[in-house]
């Protein structure tokens, strides 16, 4: 997204199937002697990141800017050396370590990664996309600013109907040119992947999963956020992806405000899934 907005790439394309989707109330991260106890409490304080340019860290920024009045200047951020679970969150790309005008951005402390900021007290908070190492080992200064994150989730959807997206799926340019048909025939392929994996979840997920209370959760799930709660397809997520790209461009991380049209597929804007 920001190649396309900032840099003129051109090579890929994308379709509206989006493989990985996550809320992300789950991904904050606190020191308890930061005095903090809600969102509010951030405004002023240091907040460690990796890459403040990543996906999950716009949504994070726009989420509280849109739900708690928290603007990106109202934070100093610190910018992590290393990462504590680059092994869950893979390697940060050029686009998600930008460092745009109008927000105070610093480097922490030389050889600490974002876990040994937020123990040490060096930052007052951590926005990141994997839980870090001393949350994972229960470490006693650090938790989740929103305790009952999930109920916190919950609500954000039945509010904005926004399950954010995090990826979508990209195809070369120059192929899709020579071979049109292929847009419908990959969407098809993901929509029918994806059913067999819902008839697997409503079927055998219950036997197969050692989770002792799946079914009720894929009936919870269902129940607030419909049958096709993974859905594919433009006018299904066009608030979301309209959504994000907003805060892309709020938060100075894209040039313009960019377009559903501009970024997917001519051939694939009417695909549908339910």
């Amino acid at each position: 997204m920001l190649a396309y907005a900032n840099e003129g790439f051109r090579d890929y394309t994308l379709l509206p199937i989006f493989p990985l989707r996550l809320f992300r109330h789950k991904s904050v991260f606190i020191n308890t002697d930061s005095g903090i106890e809600k969102p509010e409490d951030l405004i002023g304080k240091r907040i460690g990141v990796n890459g403040y340019s990543s996906t999950s860290l716009t949504w994070l920024r726009g989420i509280f800017q849109d739900e708690y009045g928290i603007k990106p200047s109202d934070i100093e951020w610190v910018v992590a050396a290393g990462d504590s679970s680059a092994d869950t969150a893979g390697k940060l790309s050029k686009q998600e370590a930008m460092r745009p005008e109008g927000v105070s951005i610093v480097n922490g402390s030389a050889g600490k990664d974002e876990s040994e900021l937020l123990v040490s007290g060096e930052v007052d908070a951590l926005f990141h996309a994997a839980e870090p190492k001393a949350f994972t080992q229960g470490h006693p200064k650090v938790k989740c600013l929103f305790v009952d994150s999930r109920a916190t989730e919950q609500a954000y959807f039945q509010k904005t109907g926004i399950f954010p997206i995090m990826h979508a799926v990209a195809i070369r340019r120059s192929l899709l040119e020579r071979e049109p048909w292929l847009a419908k025939a990959v969407f098809d392929a993901y929509v029918e992947a994806k059913m067999i994996n819902y008839q697997y979840m409503a079927k055998l997920g219950w036997v197969m999963n050692a989770l002792p209370w799946f079914a009720q959760e894929l009936e919870q799930t269902k129940a607030l956020m419909g049958n096709n709660f993974y859905s594919y397809g433009i006018e299904n997520n066009r608030k979301t992806l309209e959504t994000l790209f907003r805060y892309s461009y709020q938060q100075s991380l894209s040039r313009s405000e960019l377009k559903i049209e501009q970024l997917f597929a001519a051939e694939s804007l009417m695909l549908h899934d339910s």
